[in-house]
């Protein structure tokens, strides 16, 4: 048998193994960096292996860590900061040498240095790229192009000092975007190309010339038409021509050229130039007095419009393509738009701008490429977009409009719709096309979304439009007042029909019908709103909507709106008809109360229905409405609470609606106290405690036939009709018998409930225990608190609420428990 060491001297050997196994991974480890290094300084050329980090002995610096030491900069970064920081300096002593030493210097000794400098900067490029030096000949030509720059400004202070700044700079930058583009393209020249051996897999053929001279020639070849047009006191019309034929120049230079940083460039500066150009002639023929002027600017922007088609045919890319092709678009429909501004009337500019945005869509029935009849397209319904955000003022104002009626109901019938519609709203500026935009937006938009996967969100959008054009044409035309409140009933009758038709006819679920339906209630609101104008008219059309919305009522797609909205209308009915007869507000109220019984008795026949729940929220609301109007006078009030008490009861009859008996109950315990307030009872509890005692007998009876019903149900109303009049009373009363038996009252009914553990009795009797007590303890608290220092109550709440926060957690604990023991009562 083998012996086994104790299980300490077994740990310790482990141990010992395991540290054995760390000491050898270490060694491996180094060793493989020392392997990799020795690799790679093999595979590197001869110069970067007399730059490695490997000594003498073979074996590589692993310092203090083992670790391999790698230098913090390459090569390339260094040879690049040190041949830019020179180039720098060189450039600097020029600029110096140029400004401050040259004066002192003749005629003949500043072309001689200035000559042999550029010469010799220009030259000496040529040179390093026969030899492969690329980075300094970078530098170096570098330097040469700020030496030309300083070579034309020299000429210009000995021998032009005479002629006009502007214009030497226009000629100067002409001269050295040539030079340098000929020097860049010479010096490519110049160089033999790289052997195939040494050229990468991308290099082809190519030329390793200089870099940046090309570029800067096409840059600066961006400003002297400009600087020119300047110069010479050119016309906006001319600066605007000179700044698109320069961008013009600019696209043709990034299409027809190869190396990337040119392209960059030209592209650019095309962009700059054009979007400039653009805006200067879209000002200048919006701005136009005239046709003529006006016609000139446009003929800017087609201009423009054209070099943007052109260059999106010539692109490759399809996303530029369609950019360019919008922006052509945009273009064309701003010239046309503008020539139209100045010679029609202002009403007709922007259904001119939406005809030629309505043109443009032609093209996608042309040979054009797609980009670019997307993006014509896509100009066209930008163009309509803007259209109808143009048409929001006038209707919103023919929406929101009307509502300022409600401030003065009945003041008389205006002449027309207009003067109703906007008596206190601005009518917008040439407004009056603002139909015939929305027409022919919505037409366009029910075409192009047809048979297509936008089909339902095209139809909505077109809804929208055609309503909103339709309920503006009234105000358009000033139609008399009559004509326009049976202009909105008519469009309240198509949308309501068109939202049942749809969703029947419908296969699967979609906005149309319940767009409708929202366009129809806003429709009825807005007429009932526009007919507060004449008391007649007011109430015949909201006997019209009443039972235009009972009708729809049967439709199975619009009963869920139209029934509430006809208990709305019916509501505001019911109020017309009183101020029409001369009530007082109280009065009304009982007339109301006749919506939520109708409301009650549908909701009860259409049980389980999707209306349901809107109808029976509708009569909540025109119930509150008529306690409102009752609040003023507390006699009718309390019969106002009692019929509510009774529907609410009703309701509760229905085993779904079981809840709303504590409503009920509520209700009628309030109607209670309102009626003992109106009566001026100071012993209200003569009235109350014949009911109290059957209210409680008949809720112990309940609770001993059935054990799951709650204290507050059976309790919870014959306890709060007596407790809460008597604490009313006693707040008031000065005499101390009736706190008294109040708060023994209180008192044993709390200790019931806590005896019982019933909830309702403990809350109930504890909380009317708790107003009793600080209602007779009050007049004592204000003796103190006035006895005490004015700094002692700040102090005292300052000390309670830092033992509250010492205890915060232990007072959240003994919430929680005081929370769940009352849960625990019955």
């Amino acid at each position: 048998m083998t012996n086994l060491p104790p299980p300490a001297e077994e740990l310790r050997l482990l141990d010992a193994e395991l540290r054995q196994l760390d000491l050898r991974r270490a060694v491996l480890l180094r060793r493989r960096e020392w392997l990799i290094h020795t690799l790679r300084a093999a595979a590197a050329p001869p110069s970067a292996q007399g730059t490695g980090t490997t000594p003498v002995s073979g074996r590589p610096d692993t310092g203090v860590s083992g670790a391999v030491r790698r230098p913090e900069a390459t090569a390339p970064s260094v040879q690049n900061v040190l041949l830019v920081l020179g180039g720098v300096l060189l450039a600097v002593a020029a600029i110096a040498f140029t400004l401050v030493s040259w004066g002192h210097m003749g005629i003949a000794g500043r072309a001689l240095v200035l000559g042999a400098l550029t010469v010799a900067a220009l030259g000496v490029p040529v040179v390093l790229l026969w030899r492969g030096l690329r980075s300094t000949a970078e530098a170096v030509a570098a330097l040469g192009t700020i030496l030309t720059v300083l070579d034309a400004y020299a000429l210009h202070e000995v021998a032009f000092a005479g002629t006009d700044g502007l214009g030497y700079t226009a000629a100067g930058s002409a001269v050295l975007a040539a030079v340098w583009a000929v020097y860049g393209v010479v010096a490519g020249a110049a160089v033999p190309p790289a052997p195939a051996a040494e050229r990468g897999p991308a290099a082809g053929g190519a030329r390793a010339g200089l870099r940046h001279p090309v570029p800067l020639a096409v840059a600066t070849a961006h400003l002297p038409l400009l600087l020119w047009a300047l110069a010479v006191g050119a016309g906006p019309h001319t600066v605007t021509a000179v700044l698109l034929l320069t961008a013009a120049g600019g696209a043709a230079v990034a299409l027809r050229a190869v190396p990337v940083p040119v392209r960059v460039v030209a592209v650019v500066g095309a962009l700059g130039m054009g979007v400039v150009g653009v805006l200067s002639a879209g000002w200048l023929c919006w701005s136009a007095s005239d046709a003529g002027a006006a016609a000139r600017a446009a003929a800017l922007l087609v201009v423009a419009a054209v070099v943007a088609l052109v260059a999106g045919r010539s692109v490759r890319d399809p996303g530029a393509g369609m950019g360019a092709a919008l922006a052509a678009g945009l273009c064309l429909v701003a010239g046309a738009g503008g020539v139209l501004r100045a010679s029609l009337p202002g009403e007709w500019t922007v259904p001119g701008c939406v005809a030629c945005a309505l043109a443009l869509l032609a093209a996608d029935r042309t040979r054009l490429s797609r980009p670019l009849r997307r993006g014509l397209v896509r100009a066209s319904a930008a163009v309509q977009c803007c259209a109808v955000l143009w048409s929001v003022p006038l209707v919103a104002g023919t929406v929101l409009g009307p509502v300022t009626q409600g401030a003065r109901p009945w003041s008389g019938a205006p002449g027309d719709v207009r003067d109703a519609v906007f008596t206190d709203v601005p009518w917008p500026p040439y407004a009056s096309t603002g139909p015939l935009v929305l027409a022919a937006v919505a037409a366009v938009v029910l075409v192009a979304g047809r048979n297509t996967a936008r089909s339902a969100a095209s139809g909505v959008v077109a809804l929208v439009l055609g309503w909103a054009a339709v309920i503006t044409v009234p105000v358009v035309l000033q139609l008399p007042y009559p004509v326009g409140l049976v202009g909105q009933g008519v469009v309240v009758v198509a949308v309501l029909g068109l939202a049942e038709w749809s969703g029947r006819a419908g296969n699967r679920p979609s906005p149309l019908p319940l767009t409708a339906l929202l366009l129809a209630l806003v429709t009825s609101v807005d007429l009932a709103f526009l007919a507060l104008a004449s008391e007649s008219a007011t109430i015949g059309v909201l006997v019209c909507l009443t039972v235009l919305f009972g009708a729809a009522c049967r439709g199975r797609v619009a009963a869920p709106f139209a029934a509430p909205a006809a208990l709305g209308h019916a509501t505001a009915l019911a109020c017309a008809i009183g101020a029409s007869a001369g009530w007082r507000p109280h009065d009304t109220a009982l007339l109301v109360l006749v919506v939520p019984a109708v409301a009650a008795l549908v909701a009860s026949r259409t049980s389980g229905s999707r209306a349901t729940v809107p109808v029976e929220v509708a009569g909540a609301a025109a119930g509150l409405l008529a306690l409102a109007l009752a609040v003023t006078d507390p006699p009718m009030l309390a019969v106002a609470l009692s019929l509510c008490g009774v529907l609410t009861a009703g309701t509760a009859l229905r085993p779904e609606r079981r809840a709303a008996g504590y409503a009920a109950a509520a209700l009628f315990l309030l109607a209670t106290w309102v009626r003992l307030t109106a009566w001026e009872v100071t012993t209200p509890e003569a009235y109350t405690l014949p009911v109290t005692a059957p209210a409680l007998i008949v809720g112990l009876l309940r609770r001993r036939r059935d054990t799951a019903v709650s204290s507050w149900t059976a309790y919870g109303a014959g306890l709060a009709l007596t407790l809460v009049p008597s604490l009313l009373a006693a707040w008031d009363d000065r005499h101390w018998l009736r706190p008294l038996l109040l708060g023994v009252a209180a008192l044993a009914v709390t200790l019931a409930g806590a005896r019982y553990r019933l909830q309702a009795p403990l809350v109930v009797g504890g909380g009317v225990l708790a107003l009793v007590t600080l209602h007779e303890l009050a007049p004592y608290l204000v003796q103190v608190v006035g006895a005490l220092p004015r700094w002692a109550p700040p102090a005292l709440a300052g000390l309670v609420l830092l033992a509250l926060g010492a205890t915060y957690e232990q007072r959240l604990r003994d919430a929680r428990r005081l929370r769940e023991a009352l849960g625990r009562l019955r």
